[in-house]
C-alpha cells in the first residue's frame, strides 16, 4: 500500500506541473493578446495613462489575503480601428501568479499558489473594448476580504517587488465628445457570481498614490483635460493648507490667553513680601530701607515690624483690611501729622501702636478704640486735646517721653478720659510740675528728666491707685518736695528721687514704701530716726551723695531691708547695727578704714545674713583688722576687700 500511495503522490505533482505550465503558457498568450489590442498611435488628449504591471515573487509563505486586480484600459474614440483581432473582452483568471519555491532534495518544484487558497478568493480581471472616449482609466485594487478598495497591507519580510511602467501617450481631439464609461466588472472566488460596479466620476482629476507596500501601488489616469486643472487644484489645496496652519498659529495665543488665568498672590495667607520676611503670621519688614508700607503683606497678619525705614505715609484705608493684625510698630519713620491721617481709624483688632521716633506734632485723634497700648515717644508733640483720647477709652499704657510737652500744653484733666489707663510715661519733657487731675486708675507715673522744682499736695486723690512714682532727674529740693505731696499715695512702693538737689532724707514718706532711691543728691547725714516710719522698706539707694556720719543704729529700724548701697560717699567707719535681714551691703569708694565689732555682729551668736560686703576702694590697713568684726558671717570669701 506504501508504494502505491507513493506512486499515486508522484502522479499528483507530474499533473501539478504540466497544469502549472499549462496556464503560464495561457498568460503569456494573453498578455501578448492584451498589448496588440492597445494601440499606440490614437488621437487622445494630452494626457498620460500610468499602467503598472507588477509582478511579485515570494521566497517562502504565500499572502495572507487573495487580491482582486481590476484594470481598465481607456479604449479607442469612435471612427478609429484598434488594429487587432476582434478580441473585445478578454477575462483574465488567475492574475496574480506566484511561483512557490520548495526546497526538497536540493530541487526548486514551482507549485500553482490557486490550487487550496483559490477558495477564499480568486482575481479575474475583465477587458472592455469601450467605442466612445472614456473619461479616465485606473487600476483599482480591492481585498476579497475586506472588499475595500486600495487596502493597506503591512510589508512582509522576503518579498522582492518589481515595476514596468509602459507609458501611452494621446493626441486631443476637440471634435470628439467623450461618452460614458463602462464599468468594470469583477468577480469573486468564480465566474458564476455577480459583478460589482466600480463608480467612476468623469473628468476628476487622480492623483497617483504609492502605499507603504510596494504590491498595492496603483496607477490612475487623469482626465483628457488639460493639465493646468491639475496645477490650479494643487494650487488650491496648498493655499488651503496655508491658511489653515495661519489660522492655527493665529488661534494658539488666543487659547493661551483663556487657559491662562491671572493670580494675584498679593495680601494671601501664604504670601510675603520680598521686603520682608514673614515666620508664620509676623512679618519682619523692619531695618529694610524702604519709603512706604510694602504691598501685599497678607491680611491675617497678627504682628507687623516697619520700623527703622524711611516711610513718610501710610496709604488711606489700608489697613482697615487687617482684621487680624494685633500689633504694628512704625518706629523711627518720617511721619508726619498729615501723612497718617484716617490710617488708623477703624483698624478692628489693633492693640499695640508703635508710632515713636517720628515728626509728629501732635497726638493723633483717629485712633482705633481697641488700642491698649500707644507709644509717642522721641516726635516734637506740644499740643494735647482731649478729644484725642475720647476714640480709646481702653488705652492701658501710653508713653509720650522725649517730646516737648509743659504745663500749659497740659490742661488738668485732659487724661480723664483714659480712665483704665495703668502707665503714664513724660520722661524728658518741659514739666515744671506734676500734671494735675491724672486718672485714678494710674499705677506706674514716670516723670523723669524734666524741671519739676515743685510737688504740691493735690496732685493724687484719695482714691489713688498709684505704685511706682519716678521724679528723677529733676530740681526738687526739701522745701519744694511739700509735706502733703505724697499723702494720698498710701499704695505707694517705688519712690525714686535721685538726681534732684535734696540735703537730707524727706520726711512724711509713705509707710507702703519697698524700695527708695536717694542716690546723685546732697544728703550729707542721716539721722537715727530717719526710717523709723518705714517698716516695710526693702530696697534703699544711698550712693553718690556727701553722707559722712551715720547714727549708730540708724538701719537698725529696717527690719525688712535686703540691699543698701551706701558707695561713693565720705564715710570713716562702717556704719554699727546694720539691719540682720541685709544681703548686700555696698561700701565701696568711701574712706573707711576700720570695722566696728558691733557692724555686721551684734546680736549674740546667731550668724547673719549677709552674702555679700564690698569694701573695695577704702583705707582699710588689713593689719588692723579686728577679727571678732567677722564673726558672725558665714565665711571671709563674703567680704571683699580687692
Amino acid at each position: 500500500m506504501p508504494k502505491v500511495k507513493q506512486e499515486v503522490r508522484k502522479g499528483e505533482k507530474e499533473d501539478n506541473k504540466l497544469k502549472a505550465a499549462k496556464q503560464e503558457d495561457i498568460t503569456n498568450a494573453n498578455q501578448k493578446e492584451d498589448h496588440k489590442l492597445m494601440p499606440l498611435s490614437t488621437s487622445f488628449d494630452q494626457s498620460e495613462i500610468l499602467v503598472s504591471t507588477q509582478t511579485t515573487t515570494q521566497l517562502q509563505n504565500p499572502p495572507s489575503s487573495p487580491l482582486l486586480i481590476n484594470r481598465n484600459v481607456l479604449p479607442s474614440p469612435p471612427g478609429v480601428s484598434t488594429g487587432g483581432p476582434p478580441h473585445a473582452n478578454i477575462k483574465l483568471r488567475k492574475a496574480q501568479v506566484q511561483t512557490r519555491l520548495h526546497s526538497e532534495d536540493g530541487m526548486a518544484e514551482p507549485t500553482n499558489v490557486f490550487d487550496d487558497e483559490a477558495k477564499e478568493g480568486e482575481a479575474i480581471s475583465t477587458l472592455q473594448a469601450a467605442e466612445p472616449k472614456p473619461a479616465e482609466g485606473r487600476f483599482i485594487i480591492r481585498d476579497l476580504a475586506t472588499k475595500e478598495p486600495n487596502p493597506p497591507q503591512k510589508p512582509t519580510e522576503n518579498i522582492i517587488n518589481t515595476k514596468k511602467m509602459v507609458t501611452l501617450s494621446k493626441e486631443p481631439n476637440a471634435e470628439q465628445t467623450p461618452a460614458e464609461p463602462r464599468s468594470v466588472q469583477q468577480m469573486e472566488n468564480d465566474t458564476t457570481n455577480p459583478m460589482e460596479q466600480n463608480k467612476i466620476f468623469p473628468q476628476q482629476p487622480q492623483v497617483t498614490k504609492t502605499s507603504a507596500d510596494p504590491r498595492l501601488t496603483t496607477a490612475t489616469a487623469p482626465s483628457p483635460g488639460p493639465r493646468k486643472t491639475n496645477k490650479g487644484s494643487k494650487n488650491r489645496t496648498r493655499k488651503k493648507q496655508k491658511k489653515q496652519t495661519t489660522d492655527n498659529k493665529t488661534q494658539k495665543p488666543q487659547k493661551e490667553k483663556k487657559n491662562t488665568p491671572v493670580y494675584f498672590p498679593f495680601f494671601k495667607d501664604d504670601y510675603c513680601p520680598p521686603e520682608c520676611a514673614c515666620y508664620g503670621r509676623v512679618v519682619q519688614c523692619s531695618d529694610k530701607g524702604v519709603q512706604q508700607v510694602p504691598y501685599g503683606i497678607p491680611y491675617n497678619s497678627r504682628y507687623v515690624l516697619l520700623m527703622n525705614n524711611h516711610i513718610s505715609s501710610i496709604q488711606l484705608d489700608l489697613l482697615r483690611e487687617y482684621e487680624s493684625m494685633e500689633f504694628l510698630t512704625l518706629s523711627n519713620n518720617q511721619l508726619t501729622d498729615g501723612s497718617i491721617e484716617g490710617a488708623f481709624d477703624g483698624v478692628p483688632a489693633l492693640k499695640r501702636l508703635f508710632l515713636d521716633g517720628n515728626l509728629l506734632q501732635s497726638v493723633p485723634t483717629d485712633l482705633p478704640g481697641s488700642l491698649e497700648e500707644l507709644r509717642l515717644d522721641g516726635n516734637h508733640l506740644r499740643v494735647m486735646s482731649e478729644t484725642a483720647w475720647t476714640c480709646c477709652p481702653g488705652l492701658l499704657v501710653l508713653s509720650l517721653s522725649n517730646n516737648s510737652f509743659g504745663n500749659g500744653s497740659l490742661p488738668k484733666d485732659v487724661l480723664s478720659p483714659l480712665c483704665k489707663l495703668r502707665t503714664l510715661n513724660l520722661n524728658y519733657n518741659r514739666l515744671t510740675s506734676v500734671p494735675l487731675g491724672l486718672p485714678t486708675s494710674v499705677k506706674e507715673l514716670y516723670l523723669k528728666g524734666n524741671y519739676i522744682k515743685e510737688f504740691c499736695g493735690g496732685a493724687f486723690s484719695e482714691t489713688s491707685e498709684l505704685a511706682v512714682l519716678d521724679l528723677g532727674a529733676n530740681r526738687l529740693t526739701n522745701k519744694g518736695l511739700l509735706r502733703d505731696a505724697l499723702l494720698n499715695t498710701t499704695h505707694l512702693e517705688s519712690l525714686n528721687l535721685e538726681g534732684n538737689k535734696l540735703k537730707y532724707v524727706p520726711r512724711h514718706l509713705p509707710s507702703s514704701l519697698k524700695a527708695l532711691n536717694l542716690e546723685g543728691n546732697l544728703i550729707s547725714a542721716i539721722k537715727k530716726s530717719t526710717f523709723r516710719t518705714l517698716k516695710h522698706l526693702e530696697h534703699l539707694g544711698l550712693a553718690r551723695n556727701k553722707i559722712f556720719k551715720v547714727a549708730p543704729g540708724a538701719f537698725r529700724t529696717l527690719p525688712m531691708l535686703h540691699q543698701l548701697d551706701l558707695g561713693h560717699n565720705a564715710l570713716h567707719q562702717v556704719p554699727r547695727q546694720l539691719p540682720q535681714s541685709l544681703h548686700s551691703v555696698a561700701l565701696t569708694h568711701n574712706r573707711i578704714q576700720s570695722v566696728p565689732r558691733d557692724a555686721f555682729c551684734w546680736r549674740g551668736r546667731s550668724l547673719s545674713g549677709l552674702v555679700q560686703v564690698q569694701l573695695e576702694h577704702n583705707l582699710i590697713n588689713m593689719g588692723n583688722l579686728d577679727a571678732q568684726a567677722f564673726r558672725c558671717l558665714r565665711g571671709f570669701q563674703v567680704v571683699h576687700f580687692y
